[in-house]
């Protein structure tokens, strides 16, 4: 049974169907962060509105002009983000990218998980749930409380943090690095085109990594000092910055490289070896 499933899940992957919908993802995350970037511009400047969050991005999207047609499109995008890593997870080999690590499984799997959540919230405000753009900080603070009270919850709710920190550190090794460029077919690009992909995403993963650094850093927080207040998600963990001197302008250095990431993820569903 799983000899068949691994040998369908093969032969899936290397469809012309797979193919569009992984790419259609990569478009997906790209708008969602470049969204995610211009609110957090937003609330760098006081003028608020909706949270710095996936959650918030898409909101933002369904309010617009056609908001729900396009609010489709990132439905279907995100869905095939998360079919495309979880096919990394299952399957083990991509017909360009090669064989992947037992960590590059791992995180894809993690990866799958989070744009599945990201799409079944797109189909919730399709649908009018008047819950699913409610982001704030009450859900990371409702999970951290009851985490905390199971056995050893402390140390669950700590080793989260921890993981958050571990894929900062990981985000940002990838960028300056420049390890991301062994994913994507540069030698498919112009010269100008591969130094501009470069910078992005250079500064794209450096402040995806600083984003989760900062959630990371609250969760741990929690857990030492057995505060589920200090648990935020990513909007609650960007507006924290403003409460401090220099908060307004890193904030803006992150949002900006926020929006460099979305950029360069739509221009890695060009090039992106899949």
């Amino acid at each position: 049974m799983n000899t068949t499933a691994s040998h369908e899940a093969r032969a899936f992957v290397q469809t012309p169907v797979f193919e569009g919908l992984a790419r259609a993802g990569y478009v997906a995350r790209g708008l969602i962060y470049a969204v995610i970037g211009v609110l957090a511009v937003r609330l760098a400047e006081g003028l608020g509105g909706k949270p710095a969050s996936q959650q918030g991005a898409l909101q933002t999207i369904a309010d617009q002009t056609l908001g729900h047609f396009l609010l489709l499109l990132m439905a279907i995008g995100l869905g095939g983000y998360s079919l495309w890593r979880f096919a990394q997870v299952i399957v083990g080999t991509t017909p360009e990218a090669g064989k992947h690590s037992t960590l590059d499984r791992v995180g894809a799997l993690g990866s799958a998980i989070a744009y599945g959540v990201f799409c079944a919230i797109s189909v919730s405000i399709l649908l009018n749930d008047p819950a699913a753009g409610n982001s704030k900080d009450q859900k990371p603070r409702d999970l951290t409380a009851d985490a905390l009270t199971w056995p050893a919850g402390r140390w669950l709710v700590g080793l989260v943090g921890v993981v958050f920190l571990i894929v900062a550190g990981y985000q940002v090794y990838q960028g300056v690095s420049r390890k991301f460029l062994d994913d994507s077919k540069t030698g498919a690009m112009d010269r100008p085109v591969r130094k501009a992909f470069t910078v992005l995403g250079v500064v794209g993963h450096c402040a995806r990594g600083v984003a989760f650094a900062l959630i990371g850093v609250f969760i741990v927080r929690a857990a030492i000092d057995y505060r589920p207040s200090e648990a935020v998600g990513l909007d609650g963990a960007l507006y924290r910055l403003t409460n401090h001197s220099y908060g307004p302008a890193l904030l803006l250095v992150v949002a900006f490289g926020l929006i460099a990431f979305g950029i360069y993820s739509v221009a890695d569903a060009r090039f992106r070896k899949i």
